[in-house]
């Protein structure tokens, strides 16, 4: 399947300095099968060490010496690392902290070499206070499920072509509007991790890409146990079961256990959030730029890695789901979920930023869903799942704030009326395009 990022990994192979890169995202978001790709695509060669699968070349980092390091390597995989055309490539490798350790050396020592590291739930290792990571002698790219857009490239890359190409004088026709809210209503149940992507396009069945979806749960609970103290792993476990209940609701501790104290949930619920099982939401006053400067980090909402697995987690039958109305389920939950991913999975695949949202403090319980900049311009953004709804918070917002244009998410075709901007939930991607249009 075709990533957007892999534009980013071309534009890294391409510059004349470039550091030791490190991967990051969930379990099987599809990060080896991407870098694999981009090794086999752009250079003569792909040396892959993965610590999973060959636990003892964990031995070949005994050393903090680059060229003994990969001597070793060398022999025991019967391949050639030559700098300039090879990529390097560590999988897993969480199971060897010393790789991870040696990327600084490998950085001063062979910065001609093409070096990537990969590895699920990483920041339980990074987290580990034994172990001194590499800061500043090495670059971050965070890999996501895929967008809508990666989605519809893989399933019907004719409809992506003409979503890519309208625009406010240019709108789709009532035909093709129909046709992609039917093929978003897939994608809120297939959702974006590529094997399940996969299953349904082979199978051409939601309960298999279902099926993959409890799989992959399945192995995130398991992995917790690997890197995580007992009494850690207990709350890991019961921040992870209990989070697809919670998505877009501020969030109390007392809602994942009631006889749990909060700084006994604080340290579990950041590792989730920094190995993107969860991502937080947090409320902004959004009294300027930048938005993050203005964050209440006691105020916060959660929302889940992937809408499909949420789906599965939340023992959504497919065939119910199928004929309800589409985002009426679970009270416009879902239609949050999809409009928070897709901003994450469209934001720069190097920044790492948590969503935010902004209530009014005083005075009522006005609440703007999320709230993003676009060329230094402060933008309010309300997620309507039905198809009526008012707009009295948005509309607040940017007379409290002197905004000149709010945007309304919904099922709605693509249209401006009264300073604010309508939105169909398939045009996500294009949102900054449309922003700049309207603003001009």
């Amino acid at each position: 399947m075709k990533r957007a990022l892999e534009q980013e990994l071309i534009s890294w192979k391409d510059r004349e300095e470039h550091l030791p890169l490190l991967l990051r995202g969930a379990r099987q978001v599809g990060k080896s099968y991407l870098v694999e790709h981009f090794g086999r695509g752009h250079f003569e060669s792909i040396v892959i060490v993965d610590f999973e699968r060959r636990p003892e070349l964990k031995q070949c980092f005994n050393t903090r010496e680059p060229l003994e390091i990969l001597k070793q390597i060398e022999i025991a995989l019967h391949q050639k690392v030559i700098p300039g055309k090879t990529l390097l490539f560590f999988d897993e490798v969480q199971e060897c902290p010393d790789a991870l350790v040696s990327l600084r050396y490998f950085r001063e020592l062979m910065p001609k070499l093409h070096l990537i590291a990969a590895g699920s739930l990483m920041e339980f290792l990074l987290n580990d206070e034994r172990y001194s990571f590499p800061v500043g002698r090495v670059e971050f790219l965070y890999l996501r499920p895929l967008s809508f857009a990666e989605f519809l490239n893989a399933v019907a890359p004719i409809a992506l072509e003409r979503l890519n190409s309208l625009s406010l004088s240019s709108p789709l026709l009532p035909v093709e509007h129909s046709e992609l809210l039917k093929w978003i209503r897939k994608y809120l149940f297939i959702g974006g991790m590529p094997a399940a992507v996969n299953a349904y396009i082979t199978s051409n069945s939601l309960l298999e890409a279902q099926k993959v979806h409890q799989r992959i749960l399945q192995a995130y609970e398991s992995d917790f146990g690997k890197y995580a103290s007992q009494v850690q792993h207990k709350y890991l476990q019961m921040i992870f079961q209990r989070a697809p209940i919670l998505v877009g609701r501020i969030l109390k501790y007392t809602n994942i256990d009631k006889d749990a104290r909060s700084r006994d949930l604080k340290p579990p619920l950041n590792l989730l959030t920094h190995a993107g099982l969860i991502q937080q939401a947090f409320a902004t006053s959004a009294s300027g730029l930048p938005l993050h400067a203005h964050i209440h980090d006691h105020r916060f909402k959660l929302f889940f890695l992937d809408i499909g697995l949420l789906q599965t987690a939340c023992q959504v039958n497919a065939q119910d789901f199928w004929e309800k109305e589409i985002l009426q389920i679970n009270a416009g939950m879902l239609a949050e979920q999809l409009v928070g991913q897709e901003f994450l999975a469209n934001e720069p695949p190097y920044q790492n930023r948590p969503l935010l949202f902004w209530e009014r403090e005083e005075g009522g319980q006005a609440e703007v869903d999320f709230v993003v900049t676009v060329a230094s311009q402060i933008v309010p953004i309300e997620v309507k799942a039905g198809a009526t709804g008012s707009l009295r918070s948005l509309q607040s917002f940017m007379n409290l704030k002197h905004v000149p244009l709010g945007v309304r998410v919904s099922e709605h075709p693509l249209t401006l009326h009264d300073h604010i901007l309508s939105v169909p939930l398939y045009l996500l991607s294009r949102l900054s395009d449309l922003i700049l249009e309207v603003s001009k």
